[in-house]
C-alpha cells in the first residue's frame, strides 16, 4: 500500500548502503549480480543516497549531500517487502533512519555529480521485477494453501454438524410443503428415522440431568457432552456404515457396534469441545466461560505468533478430556443402540389396491445367536446381535455415496510425525501405529524418542506428502461399465442370483438338493451385495476427489512396521479399481527411459505369463499389439476391448492411454506422464530369506543374481511337486494309498496350483492353510466333484508342496525353524516377541490370551474382550518368522521412500512393490538396490540375537544357523530382482 502522506501511489526510502561512498568516482568493470545487489547486508557506514527520478529512466546520478533524497518505486511492494524475509533490512516504515554523526561529517563535503553506467537503473528495476513476481506467486500459493487448508479442517471438525443442518433443513421442507421431499434410499429413511430418535435422545438427557447421581445411569455424564441431534445423525450413520462395510446373514455384533458408536461420539465431543473453546463468544457463555476463552486463545495466538506451532497445538490438547475407555463407549454405546431401535422402522411397499393397513417394523432387532467353534465341534459360543430388517438391505448397496465417509484423503499435507498421537489429520485421532488395544505395544511407542525413530517418521512423512489426482478418464470407463450392470472388468454383478423356487416332489434327496442351493445362492448374494458396498463406498470417495487438483493420504503403520494408508477405501494399497483411477498429480515428460518403462509395466499389468518374459520379450510383447493398444485407448468401452483381457484392467487401460498419447505425439519423449510406473519384488518374503542366508542357490532362483530373464520360484516348486507325484503314482495302490490321488492330480499339476502356498511359505501359512489354498484352485479346475475325493487330493498336494518347498529352501527353513525356536523359549517364560527393527522402530507381538471383562449395559452383559497377562505361545512360535520378515521388507520400502525423496522423486509404495514417474524409474531401481544391500550388510540376525540375550540373560538361546557365500553385491547387477 502506498504511504497516506504521499501524492502518489510510490514509496520512499532511503538507500541502503550497497556501493561504498568511494565507489561511484571509478569506472565499473562489471555489474555486479542481482544477488549482491538484493542480499547484502547494509553495513554500519551510511551511503549517500541515490536520486531516482524516474522509474523509467535510463541513468541516475549519486549525490552525496546533507539532506537525504528519495528513491520511489511502485507503491504496492511495500507489504510484500515488509514480509519477505530475504530483504535486506526491515523495512517498517517509509524510510530508514540515518545516522546524525555520519551525516554531520558528510556535510563538509563538496557535492559532486557522476553518470551511472546505464546497467545500473534497469538491473536493478529488472530485479525487483522479479522479485515482485516471485513473491507475488508465494502469496497466491499461501493463500491457496491456506484456503485448502480451511476447507481440511471444516472437513474433519464440521462434517456431523453439516448432516444435522442438513436433517433440519429436509424436515423444515417436509412441514412446509406437507410433502416428503425426493430423496435417495438411505436419507429417506433417515430423515423417518432422525427427529424420533432426537426427541428420545433429548428425553434421556433430560431424565439422566435430573436423577441424582447415586442412581444416574454409567453412561449420563457422556449422554450430555453433544446435542441431541448430532448425536442422532452419529448413531444413524455409524450404525448402516457397519452394515455396508460387511455383515453376516444381515446382523452386526452388538460389541462392535456399541464400541463403534461410542468411539464416533468420543471423537466428535473433542472436537465439539474445542470448537466450543476457541470459536467467538456464545450468548449463552458465563462471565468464567467468556474469562477462559479469552485466556486460551490469548495463550494459543501468543504461540501462534512466536511460531511455536507444536506448543500451541499441546495447548489446545491439554484442554480436552481425558481418554472414556472401551467400557464407557461401549455403555453409552448399547443406549444409543437401544434408543435407535425404539425409533426406526421400516414400511413395506403398499399394494396396488391400497385396501390394506399400512405395516411398520422395526429396522433393527437385537437377538442372541449361537455358533459353534468350528463344524462338529460341541464347543457353543452365544452372542448378542442387531439383526437388520430386509427391507433395510434393499437398495443399500446403491446409496454408499449419501454416507459420511471419515478419514477422507486430505487437501493439504498431513502433519508431520513426531510421536505416537502426533502427526497425520490435522484434527481427528491419529496413531502412528495400529495397536489394536495391545497396551505393550503403545507403551513401546510412547516410551521411544523422536531421535531414535526419525527415521520412521521422516519415511511416514515421505509417504504421506505425495500428491495424487483421480485420473477422470478411467472413472469414466469405470463408471459406465458400473451403471451397465458391473460384471466385468472385476466389478460384481449388481444383480442378485435368483433363490431356487421350492420342489413340489417331497422326495428328501431333492429337498435336500435345494436346501443346499438356496443357502448357496443366499451366500452369494451377500458376499456380492458386501462387494457392491464397497464398490460404492470406492466410487463415492473418486467422485468426490475427482475435481480437486490434488489429495494427500496420510499413512500409519501395523504392529509390524509394515506402512499403510489411513483412509481405508480409494487409496493405491486397494484393488485394481482404485489403482486405475488413481495417479500421481504431478507430471513429468516421459523421456527415453520413461517411454521404455511405460511399455514394459504395460506387459506387467497385462501379465497372463507376459510377466515372465525378459524385457525384451516383453517391449515385443507391447509392439505386437499396438493396434489394440491405441484402439483401448480411444475406444474403452465400445471398441475391440482389448484391455478388458488383461488381469489388471483398469491399470492396463490407463497404462494404454498414457503410451497412444505419447504414440501420436511428435515429440513422444515430452509427453508428459502423471501414471505411476511400478517395479515389484519377485516372491520378495523369500528374497528376504536368501539374504539373511547368504545361500547362493536360493539368491538365484529369487532373482538376487542377474540373469537373461527372470527366474520364476513358482515353476521350480511346481516341477519339484510334479516329479514327487510322477514318482509316487508309479507305486503300488495296495500299499502306498496316495498313489491314486498321484495319478489323478499329475496332469493338474501347474505354477499356479501351487503359487499361493509357495508365497505364503514364508510368512508362516500352516498345512491347514496350505490345504485349503490348494482345494480353492482345484475347485476352479473343475476336475474333481466329489467333495470327499477333492478333500484328500488338497491334502496330499499341500504335503507335497511343503516338502518341495523344504527341499529347495533349505536355508530359509533353517532361519525359520531359529526364529520360530526363540520365539518359543520367550513365550514360554511368559514374556511376549520383541525386537527393535533396523529404523529404531520397537516391535511387541501382541499374542496374548485374552481376558474377559464382562459390562453390564442397559441392551446386555457385552463381554469385552482385552489384553491379558498370560502370553499365548502357540501364536508366539508361528507368527515370529512371518512377522520379523515382514518388519524387514517394511524397513527396505521406508529406507528407499526417504532415499527416493532426496533424490528428487514422487514415491509411493506397497510393501514389497515400489512406484514412480516413469522417467525416474532408472534411479528408483538404483535406490532400492543400494538399500537392500545396505540393510542387508549389518549383521540383523546376530543383532537379534544380541538383544534376546540381553533383554532375557536368564535364556539360553540356539546359536544363527550357518551363512552361505553369496556375495550382496550380485543384487546390484540383477536387473530383475525388482521388476
Amino acid at each position: 500500500m502506498a504511504s497516506p502522506a504521499a501524492p502518489s501511489p510510490s514509496l520512499s526510502i532511503y538507500q541502503t548502503s550497497l556501493f561504498h561512498p568511494q565507489t561511484s568516482l571509478v569506472t565499473w568493470l562489471k555489474p555486479p549480480s542481482s544477488s549482491a545487489l538484493f542480499r547484502r547486508k547494509p553495513t554500519k557506514r551510511l551511503l549517500p543516497p541515490i536520486s531516482a527520478a524516474s522509474s523509467s529512466s535510463s541513468s541516475t546520478s549519486l549525490s552525496l549531500t546533507e539532506k537525504p533524497t528519495t528513491v520511489h518505486f511502485h507503491g504496492n511492494l511495500i507489504e510484500s517487502f515488509e514480509s519477505h524475509d530475504s530483504f535486506p533490512g526491515a523495512i517498517k516504515g517509509a524510510a530508514f533512519t540515518e545516522n546524525p554523526v555520519e551525516r554531520s561529517e558528510l556535510s563538509a563535503t563538496r557535492r559532486l555529480f557522476t553518470q551511472d553506467p546505464p546497467w545500473i537503473s534497469a538491473l536493478f528495476l529488472k530485479g525487483l521485477t522479479k522479485m515482485t513476481v516471485k513473491i507475488e506467486r508465494k502469496d497466491i500459493d499461501k493463500r491457496k494453501f491456506d484456503s485448502l487448508r480451511r476447507r481440511q479442517v471444516k472437513e474433519e471438525t464440521e462434517a456431523w454438524e453439516r448432516m444435522v443442518e442438513e436433517y433440519r433443513d429436509l424436515e423444515k421442507e417436509m412441514c412446509e410443503k406437507s410433502l416428503a421431499p425426493n430423496l435417495p434410499y438411505v436419507k429417506h429413511m433417515f430423515l423417518g428415522w432422525f427427529q424420533p430418535l432426537k426427541e428420545v435422545i433429548e428425553r434421556e438427557q433430560r431424565l439422566q440431568k435430573n436423577k441424582s447421581k447415586k442412581v444416574r445411569a454409567a453412561y449420563a455424564p457422556h449422554i450430555e457432552l453433544l446435542p441431541a441431534d448430532k448425536m442422532a445423525v452419529i448413531v444413524m450413520h455409524k450404525m448402516m456404515g457397519l452394515v455396508m462395510s460387511g455383515h453376516e446373514d444381515g446382523c452386526i455384533q452388538v460389541v462392535q457396534a456399541a464400541v463403534s458408536i461410542g468411539i464416533a461420539i468420543e471423537h466428535e465431543v473433542r472436537i465439539h469441545n474445542f470448537l466450543k473453546r476457541t470459536r467467538k463468544n456464545n450468548a449463552g457463555d458465563s462471565q468464567e466461560e467468556l474469562k477462559d476463552k479469552q485466556l486460551l486463545r490469548k495463550r494459543v495466538n501468543s504461540l501462534i505468533r512466536r511460531k511455536r506451532i507444536i506448543d500451541a497445538l499441546k495447548v489446545v490438547k491439554s484442554e480436552g478430556i481425558k481418554p472414556w475407555g472401551r467400557a464407557t463407549q461401549a455403555k453409552l454405546g448399547s443406549r444409543l443402540l437401544e434408543l435407535l431401535m425404539e425409533t426406526a422402522y421400516v414400511q413395506p411397499p403398499l399394494t396396488q389396491s391400497g385396501d390394506s393397513i399400512p405395516e411398520f417394523r422395526p429396522a433393527f432387532r437385537h437377538k442372541f445367536k449361537t455358533v459353534t467353534k468350528y463344524p462338529g465341534s460341541k464347543l457353543v459360543r452365544r452372542y448378542g446381535v442387531i439383526e437388520c430388517d430386509s427391507l433395510l438391505l434393499a437398495g443399500l448397496d446403491k446409496s454408499a455415496k449419501h454416507m459420511l465417509i471419515p478419514y477422507v484423503p486430505m487437501l493439504v499435507p498431513p502433519k508431520r510425525w513426531r510421536g505416537y498421537d502426533k502427526g497425520g489429520y490435522l484434527f481427528l485421532p491419529s496413531y502412528i501405529m495400529r495397536t489394536h488395544g495391545s497396551k505393550k505395544q503403545q507403551d513401546a511407542l510412547k516410551d521411544i524418542s523422536s531421535k531414535t525413530a526419525h527415521r520412521v517418521f521422516e519415511a511416514l512423512d515421505t509417504l504421506g506428502n505425495t500428491k495424487w489426482r483421480v485420473n477422470r478418464k478411467i472413472l469414466d470407463v469405470v463408471e459406465r461399465l458400473w451403471a451397465d450392470g458391473g460384471n466385468i472388468a472385476g466389478l460384481v454383478n449388481r444383480e442378485d442370483v435368483p433363490i431356487p423356487e421350492k420342489p413340489s416332489s417331497e422326495d428328501p434327496e431333492e429337498l435336500q438338493s435345494w436346501k443346499w442351493s438356496v443357502r448357496k445362492a443366499k451366500k452369494t448374494n451377500r458376499e456380492r451385495h458386501s462387494l457392491r458396498c464397497d464398490v460404492e463406498l470406492k466410487l463415492s470417495v473418486a467422485r468426490k476427489m475427482k475435481d480437486e487438483e490434488g489429495f494427500y493420504y496420510p499413512h500409519n503403520l501395523d504392529f509390524r512396521g509394515r506402512a499403510y494408508p489411513m483412509h481405508p477405501h480409494l487409496n493405491h494399497l486397494s484393488s485394481d479399481l482404485c489403482r486405475g483411477t488413481l495417479e500421481f498429480a504431478e507430471g513429468r515428460p516421459l523421456g527415453k527411459s520413461g517411454l521404455y518403462w511405460l511399455k514394459i509395466h504395460l506387459a506387467n499389468l497385462y501379465a497372463g505369463g507376459v510377466e515372465k518374459l525378459s524385457h525384451e520379450g516383453r517391449l515385443s510383447f507391447v509392439e505386437n499389439h499396438l493396434d489394440d493398444i491405441m484402439d483401448s485407448a480411444e475406444n474403452a468401452i465400445h471398441g475391440r476391448r482389448w484391455w478388458l483381457k488383461a488381469e489388471d484392467p483398469f491399470q492396463c487401460l490407463a497404462a494404454c492411454v498414457v503410451l497412444a498419447q505419447a504414440l501420436k505425439s511428435p515429440s513422444p519423449y515430452s509427453v508428459i506422464s502423471h501414471l505411476p510406473i511400478h517395479q515389484d519384488g519377485s516372491c520378495n518374503g523369500l528374497q528376504h530369506y536368501a539374504a539373511l542366508g547368504r545361500d547362493s542357490f536360493e539368491a538365484a532362483a529369487v532373482n538376487l543374481v542377474a540373469g537373461e530373464k527372470p527366474a520364476d520360484v513358482y515353476s521350480e516348486i511346481s516341477l519339484r511337486v510334479h516329479e514327487i507325484m510322477k514318482k509316487d503314482s508309479s507305486k503300488d495302490p495296495e500299499s502306498n494309498p496316495t498313489a491314486a490321488l498321484a495319478k489323478i492330480l499329475i496332469n493338474q499339476v501347474d505354477r499356479k496350483l501351487v503359487k499361493q502356498t509357495v508365497m505364503t511359505s514364508v510368512y508362516g501359512v500352516t498345512y491347514v492353510g496350505a490345504r485349503e489354498q490348494i482345494k480353492r484352485r482345484l475347485e476352479e479346475k473343475g476336475v474333481i466333484t466329489d467333495e470327499r475325493m477333492l478333500f484328500s487330493a488338497a491334502c496330499y498336494s499341500a504335503k507335497v508342496t511343503l516338502a518341495a518347498l523344504g527341499e529347495i529352501f533349505e536355508a530359509a527353513r533353517a532361519i525359520m525353524s531359529w526364529l520360530g525356536d526363540c520365539a518359543k523359549i520367550i513365550a514360554t517364560d511368559n514374556h511376549p516377541v520383541r525386537w527393535t527393527t533396523p529404523l529404531g522402530l520397537p516391535v511387541v507381538q501382541p499374542y496374548c490370551r485374552s481376558e474377559r471383562h464382562l459390562i453390564r449395559t442397559s441392551l446386555q452383559v457385552l463381554a469385552l474382550q482385552r489384553e491379558g497377562n498370560t502370553v499365548d505361545v502357540r501364536k508366539q512360535r508361528t507368527a515370529f518368522p512371518p512377522n520379523f520378515v515382514h518388519s524387514l521388507d517394511g524397513t527396505h520400502m521406508m529406507m528407499t521412500a526417504v532415499a527416493c525423496r532426496e533424490a528428487g522423486l514422487n514415491f509411493a509404495g506397497v510393501h514389497d512393490s515400489y512406484w514412480t514417474h516413469a522417467c525416474d524409474v532408472d534411479t528408483m531401481n538404483r535406490i532400492l538396490r543400494e538399500k537392500f544391500v545396505e540393510l542387508y550388510s549389518t549383521p540383523i540376525l546376530e543383532d537379534l540375537l544380541q538383544s534376546f540375550q540381553e533383554s532375557y540373560p536368564n535364556l539360553v538361546f540356539p546359536p544363527v544357523p550357518k551363512r552361505g557365500g553369496f556375495d550382496l553385491k550380485e543384487v546390484l547387477k540383477s536387473q530383475y530382482f525388482f521388476n
